[in-house]
């Protein structure tokens, strides 16, 4: 039987990190993996959560089983957390997930299930395991242009009543480009009109502009629009990575029309993984429902989206001494953990052959993963592989 299997494709992320690990060169830099780095390189375990995990370790009385939905506890601070507390009650459930690519998973499934001949679009480029994870739940798959305003609206006018639009909330990953909010409200009105779905993947809220603004468009979407899907991720900013803890969300119309959707998804995460992990739902339930554990773990987390601005800052002020506006002026106007950079490739490869600098070969590097004080030869290696393109 094994030997009838064909070669998979490896995942580039992971290669590309194997890779790096293997580069002896001491000045390597790796801005591959979407992971916030402290000043010293390391990614920290938060104040907040470390002490969370203190009172968790001398308060658990068990192990036991959560069940299917997981934690309800986290799954009600979740709800609160991204949507405010202006939501009626019963327009929302909430389930808590394998981080957010289960999130993903699980409403991928719950569209299949309600809309099973619906298109799911997706941005270009996009997040590069959107598309894995839509068409492993047997959903057909289009794209659209997004990293400018007006393409992006005329693509989308080609979206039917039953098709859902998979939409980053914040901090778009790859590109760092997030849509103005005349924009989210030109699709608030697009998706009322014509009757399509908006499926919201929050994965960097509060490493953009700041928590509360980050969840602007998520919270006004599910404002105006009678049915929205929600993927959860806490990995970035909670710094729970390893814990894989995540949520999803999904708004109806009222509670009538979301009275099977709840267990609609506990049947596919059965299927899936049975039940969540209950460590990293219990830390973040823990912070969220403490208003003393809440407001560390917020100033921290505006701490860290600080770093990731001043970083970006300080290779944006790099490049222009170095003459490079052509880059600097778009990296400037990003947002996030992540830069889009105008490479190929093949410049991708040079970049990290000849200066020992790794990013993802679709040109998107980890702004988070700087050391401040390599800025200036980041900078450098850009304009050198840029030279030949005269950017």
């Amino acid at each position: 039987m094994l030997e009838l299997l064909p070669a998979p494709p490896v995942d580039p992320l992971w290669n590309l990190t194997a890779e790096y690990g293997a580069d002896l060169r001491p000045e390597r830099l790796n801005l591959v993996l979407g992971v916030y780095r402290d000043h010293t390189g390391v990614t920290p375990v938060m104040r907040a959560v470390r002490e969370a995990e203190v009172r968790l370790a001398e308060h658990s009385a068990s192990k036991e089983y959560r069940g299917l939905s997981g934690n309800t506890a986290f799954n009600r601070a979740m709800l609160s957390l991204v949507l405010g507390d202006d939501v009626p009650a019963g327009r929302a459930t909430a389930v808590q997930t394998v981080a957010g690519t289960g999130a993903l998973r699980l409403l991928a499934d719950l569209v299949r299930q309600t809309r099973p001949g619906a298109t799911v679009w997706i941005s270009d480029p996009a997040y590069v395991n959107h598309r894995p994870i839509l068409e492993a739940a047997g959903l057909a798959v289009r794209t659209f242009r997004w990293t400018d305003p007006q393409e992006l609206l005329d693509d989308l006018r080609a979206a039917g009543r039953d098709d859902v639009v998979l939409l980053q909330g914040c901090c778009h990953n790859p590109t760092g480009v997030d849509p103005t909010r005349e924009v989210w409200e030109a699709l608030a009105d697009m998706a009322a009109r014509t009757g399509w779905v908006p499926f919201l993947d929050l994965a960097y809220h509060g490493l953009g502009d700041g928590l509360d603004e980050d969840l602007w468009a998520a919270r006004t979407l599910a404002a105006r629009l009678p049915e929205v899907l929600v993927a959860v991720s806490c990995s970035k900013n909670f710094g729970l990575y390893a814990d894989r803890t995540g949520c999803a969300i999904v708004l109806g119309s009222s509670a009538r029309a979301l009275r099977h959707v709840e267990t609609a998804l506990q049947n596919a995460a059965r299927t899936l993984y049975s039940m969540p992990p209950e460590h990293g739902a219990a830390i973040v339930a823990t912070i969220l429902q403490d208003a003393e554990l809440r407001g560390m773990w917020r100033a921290e987390l505006d701490g860290m989206r600080d770093r990731i601005a001043a970083n970006r800052a300080a290779l944006v002020a790099e490049l222009r001494a170095l003459g490079c506006d052509g880059l600097a002026e778009p990296l400037a106007r990003q947002k996030g953990m992540f830069a889009g950079l105008p490479l190929s490739s093949e410049q991708m490869t040079v970049l990290r052959r000849d200066h020992a600098v790794y990013g993802t070969a679709t040109g998107r590097i980890n702004i988070a993963g700087l050391p401040a004080e390599q800025a200036g030869r980041l900078a450098g290696a850009l304009t050198a592989v840029l030279e030949p393109t005269a950017v």
